[in-house]
């Protein structure tokens, strides 16, 4: 597509949006209340919708078996704000400022962004923090998401340390917040606002990135500029982006101080039902796995071989090994792991095993390099984030 095509898309994206995309069908996912509507949106292939406004879609969950990277097109969609995504978006225009505790402010435009630095290119996985909460026994409140709330890109862009160097970074900077075009609808909704530390947001690897698997960012996926905070959940990587301040102390953000806490203890985690006595900011990516090429239920052909494969991934230490049981968690056989894209990004993986006629039960489990090993059992917390519990995948050999 090229650039007069896409902004005539782009220009007729928010009058779409506004309308509602058409519904073709509906989807249920494995949990009460899971019918969900399966639309397309601008840019989008039909997607499961969480709510229309502001836009939520998550990925059908097949996508995940057809390779590490997930298409721009099938690319989950998260905002918080009603009056998303903003109108008049436009590459050629945009601005990005840099400001606060800096020697020399910065007003730049896409093109001094790409001309003037170098580009970086990472693969990473975002992650929304509330993916599955809808499997959260007992219920919380929140979007009943399933597991499709997350996807693996190869993003292209500017480190955040070379915009912040450029600008000079002042002895006393402690943190960093990040805001976007997107603004609240109404003056008692906190604006969408974001914070690093200082040392966090110039370890070299957080970034703005413009492009997306080799492509401009969709509107939906913060066309033209977005925010990379490789190993951390998605909650950070603010859409649209326009802004960073630079500041002397930690950011007191809503959307830091109040919003996306977790337990302030190691499992981030408190006995259902209660709540934590403290709480701390949500941070990097549980290690996660997943079964992708068979569904909970499903009947498979009985045989010695069966293949099973799937995806892992972790906050950035790597995926060390992915384990798969066949009996509930009684045996394990090592799988074997697919090529690495980088410690951020999905690890594909896969093993052969025999399935005899009759019921079996599912479970692939991954540790990271740093140890981490996932749970074969959720842990709770009043907002269910953070979710890794191993899934079970029931499967009838016939």
């Amino acid at each position: 597509m090229n650039t007069a095509d896409r902004r005539t898309v782009l220009a007729g994206a928010a009058a779409l949006l506004a309308a509602g995309a058409a519904r073709a069908e509906t989807a249920t996912l494995p949990f009460g209340n899971g019918e969900r509507p399966v639309a397309a949106y601008p840019e989008k292939r039909p997607m499961l919708v969480l709510t229309e406004r502001p836009p939520q879609l998550e990925t059908p969950f097949e996508v995940f078996d057809h390779g590490a990277f997930t298409p721009n097109d099938a690319f989950f969609v998260r905002y918080h704000l009603a009056g998303t995504p903003p109108r008049g978006l436009d590459a050629a225009t945009h601005r990005v400022r840099v400001r606060g505790a800096v020697e020399k402010p910065l007003d730049l435009s896409l093109d001094d962004l790409r001309r003037d630095f170098p580009a970086v290119e990472l693969a990473a996985v975002n992650e929304c923090s509330g993916n599955g909460r809808g499997f959260s026994t007992p219920r919380v409140a929140g979007g009943q998401l399933g597991e499709g709330m997350m996807g693996n890109a190869l993003w292209r862009g500017v480190s955040v340390k070379a915009l912040l160097d450029r600008a000079g970074v002042k002895a006393t900077a402690q943190a960093v917040e990040f805001n976007g075009a997107d603004r609240p609808q109404i003056p008692s909704v906190a604006d969408f606002v974001k914070g690093l530390g200082i040392d966090h947001a110039r370890n070299g690897e957080v970034m703005l990135a413009y492009e997306m698997n080799g492509a401009p960012l969709p509107l939906l996926n913060g066309y033209p500029l977005r925010l990379i905070v490789p190993g951390y959940y998605g909650t950070y990587w603010v859409k649209h982006l326009t802004d960073l301040t630079v500041l002397e102390q930690a950011s007191q953000s809503y959307w830091m101080q109040k919003a996306y806490r977790i337990p302030d203890n190691d499992c981030a985690c408190v006995p259902a039902g209660t709540a934590p006595p403290a709480t701390r900011p949500i941070g990097k990516l549980n290690v996660r796995s997943f079964i992708t090429n068979l569904q909970d239920g499903q009947t498979a052909k009985a045989s010695p071989r069966v293949l099973v494969r799937g995806i892992a991934f972790d906050g950035g230490a790597g995926v060390a090994a992915v384990d798969l049981s066949t009996d509930g968690g009684k045996t394990w056989k090592p799988a074997a792991l697919g090529q690495d894209h980088g410690k951020y990004s999905f690890r594909e993986w896969s093993a052969h095993v025999p399935l005899d006629r009759g019921e079996h039960f599912l479970i692939a489990r991954a540790k990271s390099k740093a140890g981490d090993l996932q749970p074969l059992t959720a842990n709770w917390n009043p907002s269910a984030y953070m979710r890794n519990a191993a899934d079970l995948v029931r499967v009838m050999a016939a």
